[in-house]
């Protein structure tokens, strides 16, 4: 299928490219010109680089009845979102090749974005063995994480990482004093006391963090930190990039608009891991974001049944959907920053892209022609049946949002079409 786009903005934030224009598509590239089967009117619409997600979990196999590949993947390309990097914690955990294998071979089936599996750092995500990286390296893995769970033994840990820096491999590691964290459900503050919600210290996240930089400087591993939370946080990265460690992070697109105060009375959508901090840490990662510090932005999405989620707040699943919220709340976040639509939109297409090590990313001549086709001044009020994922669990529910996905192209190939 040959296409051409005419009469977009183009907006490549790889290239520095922001101007009106026409975009060829042929065999699945982006081409400099030639002849179209097909011919999509973007005027008054902006063309960009597929969206690239590194958190978004796809429920499987596993968590079937929270939701389903296929319908994850739906709510993707509504979204935008033409690549994926889906966390290791799955029922089983993705340890073996081939649990691995079959999700590839399961998501390529359904021809919509593109997954990349990240794989266990240990056997059954229990903190004790080691996994077999270079087996599930060889079956498609691009990272190894022990997602939201922690390695407890910082002897393992070290291991890993010793193992990890001798092949190459990427780690990507959520930072939390998991003795710390114990039992706690909120950010440790003014909010949790007053709601009687049991806390986690802000330190909790940066104690770790420590310990994770001295294990990196003593083994030269390559370690993506997922998921800052703490103000603590954006500055201890930041002086680990200032001593060029090779060190990246990103931030869950919810905490850039939320705080503990929006807990209110004890919404359960608001229970996330790690969780919602303080209004001066929400405004620290929002900084960090636009000055570079933190890479990029993900969806950190995590769809959860209603079981899960009407439930006391202590008690209900942590997690929020996220996978069509990524355009909308990138855009308001790079509108309160006053930030260029190119420099906002940066953290979900060329710098996600720059961790995955993946050729998409970017609107260049020869790259793949994964695209998003958007109206960025589209307004609309987010419903349960506006989303197509079946996690329905969000703190946004009814907010008025901006930004509304028209075309997803995929490899060249038109997926979603709204």
């Amino acid at each position: 299928m040959r296409i051409t786009i005419k009469n977009g903005r183009i907006i490549d934030p790889a290239t520095g490219r922001d101007k009106a224009g026409d975009l060829h598509l042929a065999d699945g590239k982006i081409a400099e010109e030639g002849k179209a089967d097909r011919v999509i009117d973007a005027k008054g619409l902006v063309v960009a680089p597929g969206f690239i997600d590194i958190a978004a979990r796809l429920r499987e196999p596993g968590f079937e009845y929270k939701a389903t590949l296929e319908s994850e993947m739906d709510a993707a390309v509504a979204g935008g979102v033409t690549s994926i990097a889906c966390p290791p914690d799955t029922d089983p955990p993705l340890d073996e090749p081939g649990l691995v294998d079959m999700l590839r071979r399961r998501a390529k089936a359904l021809t919509r974005a593109r997954v990349y599996p990240i794989g266990a750092l240990t056997v059954k995500l229990e903190g004790e063995r080691l996994t077999e990286m270079a087996q599930l390296t060889e079956a498609g893995c691009i990272a190894f994480s022990h997602g939201n769970a922690q390695v407890v033994d910082t002897q393992v840990l070290w291991r890993a990482l010793q193992y990890a820096a001798t092949f190459g491999y990427p780690v990507w590691l959520r930072a939390e004093d998991a003795a710390l964290a114990k039992g706690g459900v909120s950010h440790d503050g003014e909010v949790a006391t007053r709601l009687g919600l049991p806390g986690i210290p802000s330190f909790a996240e940066t104690i770790a963090i420590h310990t994770m930089l001295e294990l990196i400087r003593a083994t030269g591993a390559r370690v993506h930190f997922c998921r800052l939370s703490t103000a603590g946080a954006v500055e201890l990265m930041r002086a680990a990039k200032r001593e060029g460690l090779p060190v990246s992070c990103d931030v869950g697109i919810h905490h850039l608009h939320l705080c503990d105060r929006d807990l209110g009375y004890f919404d359960p959508n608001c229970r996330l891991e790690p969780p919602l901090r303080s209004q001066r840490d929400r405004d620290a990662l929002s900084r960090g974001l636009e000055d570079g510090v933190i890479d990029c932005t993900c969806s950190d999405h995590t769809p959860v049944d209603d079981d899960g989620k009407h439930l006391p707040f202590a008690e209900a699943e942590p997690g929020a959907t996220g996978l069509e919220l990524l355009l909308p709340l990138t855009l308001k976040w790079g509108t309160a920053q006053k930030l260029s639509l190119a420099a906002a939109l940066a953290r979900i297409t060329s710098e996600p892209a720059r961790i995955l090590r993946a050729g998409s990313g970017t609107l260049a001549p020869g790259a793949p022609a994964d695209l998003a086709i958007f109206d960025p001044a589209a307004e609309y009020r987010l419903g349960a049946d506006t989303l197509k994922s079946q996690g329905k669990n969000t703190p946004f529910l009814g907010y008025s949002l901006n930004g509304r996905v028209l075309y997803t192209i995929v490899a060249g190939n038109v997926v979603y079409e709204g």
